[in-house]
């Protein structure tokens, strides 16, 4: 499938020779830009160490300000991405008015990642807004949840607690969740995800294959989870063939869903200062929050 010649470009583009490597993947391009990023207003842990904390970005003015959770992607794998890849997304929100909570969480390679580890971690991370809002000035009524790639699968987790039970329970009632380029289902993802993120990492992440691990995937896989009953943005990129389905999922269930075709590069859409980039921060500033329907 295209798809993964596509990421595996962007995975395998480091180690290319000097001559290639001078030219600049859309990867290292979307690395470049979020590392020209302006400092956070804070950085605060939500957890017990720095793999459980995140950057806080306020805009200019009293507040309340509404709020995007961001969610980094990086085939759940410590040693691909970290929240300072999508720094750049959240410096772009917050200059059109909404406060952002850059997250980190423990993933493949840190201790305690994988489930429930890593899903616990992001849940807390969102809950967190919970205690940011008793020092700084964000409406909580207005919160939306944005990720990545394997970011949009897990913001999507995190906007599906509702559905899981008590023990999942959020403390934190997002009105949307925006799934940039990333998958909705786990157990369709393995074997395909080697290709993708240059090794097996669904397994890992899991505890084991969908056989052996048949409820964890359940619990873990939004797609099982319709309706979320939240507004839903899909930015369908490279992930198209996986998004697509699940889109249409989810309007069946009843779930209002829009979506915004990029093109086929999975890192252009979280890289501000590029066409499709700049199309995704407006589309979340101006979709996420609102009450009405475009018309068709």
């Amino acid at each position: 499938m295209r798809i993964f010649s596509l990421l595996a470009y962007g995975l395998l583009a480091s180690l290319a020779s000097p001559a290639i490597a001078a030219e600049q993947t859309p990867e290292q391009k979307y690395k470049g830009v979020a590392s020209r990023a302006g400092p956070p207003t804070a950085v605060l842990r939500y957890g017990a160490d720095d793999l459980r904390s995140g950057q806080l970005r306020l805009p200019s003015g009293k507040g309340p300000f509404p709020v995007a959770v961001i969610v980094h992607g990086g085939c759940w794998t410590a040693s691909y991405d970290t929240m300072a890849g999508t720094a750049a997304v959240a410096e772009a929100l917050t200059a059109r008015g909404i406060a952002t909570w850059n997250i980190e969480y423990r993933r493949l390679g840190d201790a305690g990642a994988g489930w429930p580890g890593t899903f616990e971690d992001v849940g807390a991370g969102i809950d967190h807004l919970e205690t940011l809002a008793q020092t700084y000035p964000l409406d909580l009524a207005r919160v939306t949840i944005v990720g990545h790639s394997a970011g949009a699968h897990l913001a999507l987790w995190g906007a599906s607690r509702g559905r899981l039970g008590a023990g999942y329970a959020p403390r934190i009632h997002p009105v949307s969740v925006v799934q940039i380029d990333g998958v909705a289902s786990l157990a369709p993802f393995v074997g395909l995800d080697a290709e993708t993120c240059g090794k097996p990492v669904i397994s890992d992440l899991m505890g084991g294959t969908p056989d052996d691990r048949a409820e964890q995937y359940r619990l873990a896989s939004p797609a099982t989870h319709l309706p979320l009953g939240i507004r839903q943005l899909l930015v369908q990129g490279a992930f198209r063939p996986f998004m697509a389905p699940y889109a249409e999922a989810a309007r069946q269930a009843g779930d209002h869903v829009e979506v915004l075709d990029g093109t086929d590069d999975h890192f252009d859409v979280v890289t501000p200062g590029t066409l499709v980039g700049d199309k995704v921060i407006d589309f979340i500033a101006t979709r996420a929050f609102a009450t009405d329907r475009p018309a068709p």
